[in-house]
């Protein structure tokens, strides 16, 4: 272990962090309401999957635990090597969040083979400890295209006509999901906890999914819609439900409940955040995060962020990890900030990477983010999958 995270170290972070890295604070964490009991959108929810909501929440009040997408499977110049990661290959710990997508389990690409190393990596990274969260690109269910694909506004309208060829071939998908949830099982047979984000960047019109897509009214139905068929209709049991507004500029309290589909039906509040090299907005967004946590008593995160590149007019940001997201991120309430893909390019002809890999200019930064008391890597968490001390979940 990296080093031991207690309240005492915590307070010490400045003493680890010089000023040209990261602001001086007055505190680390302030004060807040202490919560001993949350409440979950699937009362009938494992009780690892409880635990593990007790732990993402009492986590926001220790450090943040570091995510990476798909850090398992492939990297920069690798590609599906066991045990393999471009993050452990820099400081020598995996991320304490991996992240993957779950829509070719899902959509018409359910055959791939691929599956299989997903499903692989996702029960590797819990077998650590690590905690699992899931987005879905999923292909239009309607015009057969990809998630991109927003030409009709019928998408959410035809999966919520009872009867309709879309309606049955998404619960199909749906289905599919399921069997997947109810088959990732760890080494003692128990059903294994994923933080679930579906219809992901709701706010943005990139997706069928999307605010030019759907109508209010029609993405919170389709948000209950699926919650409903998951959690009643097919019995699952070990999600936790996350939405995810796509937030890259600084905004208020609304934004981040655009088509709030309501707090029976929420579990953790994400952030997907492409905001470029401006910590200034990262900062007063992830503020506005931490005091809606608080309010909802909901754990919080940022779900998605990064630099293309991590570069500035092509120019690698080589002070990146501790100007652009330890600065950012000390002193609030968030339990992950979880970075996009790396990209696998063993030819380095693209610059389509978002986190450190071995010789990235950046690697030094990373290592002091790394190294700061703030930050959470795997072998920093304390058991997630044991009810948080002196918490309760109903």
């Amino acid at each position: 272990m990296k080093k031991q995270i207690n309240i005492l170290l915590v307070g010490l972070a400045s003493v680890f962090m010089s000023c040209s890295d990261v602001e001086e604070v007055s505190a680390l964490y302030p004060e807040y309401e202490e919560v001993k009991e949350l409440s979950i959108v699937d009362k009938n929810a494992t009780s690892e999957t409880k635990a593990l909501y007790s732990n993402l929440w009492a986590i926001q009040s220790k450090g943040f635990m570091f995510g990476h997408h798909d850090d398992l499977w492939y990297g920069r110049k690798w590609y599906n090597e066991e045990g393999r990661s471009d993050t452990h290959d820099v400081c020598g710990d995996y991320p304490a969040v991996f992240s993957f997508d779950v829509a070719e389990i899902m959509d018409d690409r359910y055959q791939n083979p691929e599956n299989e190393i997903r499903k692989r990596v996702a029960l590797e990274a819990y077998e650590r400890g690590e905690v699992l969260i899931a987005c879905a690109h999923l292909n239009n269910p309607l015009t057969g295209g990809d998630s991109w694909d927003n030409s009709s506004n019928e998408v959410v309208k035809e999966i919520l006509k009872e009867g309709s060829p879309t309606h049955l071939k998404f619960k199909t998908w749906l289905d599919r999901l399921a069997n997947f949830a109810l088959n990732l099982k760890g080494k003692n047979g128990e059903l294994v906890p994923v933080i679930f984000r579906p219809y992901h960047e709701h706010t943005q019109t990139w997706s069928w999914w999307g605010s030019s897509c759907t109508t209010s009214d029609e993405f919170t139905s389709f948000w209950k819609f699926t919650v409903n068929y998951l959690r009643d209709t097919r019995n699952v049991h070990n999600l936790i439900y996350a939405i995810s507004p796509q937030i890259d500029s600084v905004q208020g309290r609304e934004n981040f409940l655009f088509r709030w589909p309501g707090n029976d039906y929420v579990d953790f509040l994400g952030m997907d955040s492409y905001h470029g090299l401006s910590p200034v907005v990262l900062t007063t967004n992830m503020n506005t995060l931490s005091r809606l946590s608080k309010e909802l008593k909901k754990p919080c995160g940022v779900t998605e962020t990064g630099v293309e590149g991590i570069q500035r007019d092509g120019v690698p940001e080589k002070n990146y990890w501790t100007q652009q997201i330890l600065t950012p991120v000390t002193g609030q309430f968030v339990s992950m900030i979880v970075m996009w893909r790396n990209k696998y390019d063993p030819s380095e002809s693209e610059s389509h990477f978002y986190s450190v890999f071995k010789g990235h200019a950046s690697e030094k930064s990373f290592i002091k983010m790394y190294e700061s008391p703030v930050s959470l890597f795997s072998a920093d968490l304390p058991d997630m999958y044991t009810m948080a001390e002196g918490m309760n979940v109903k």
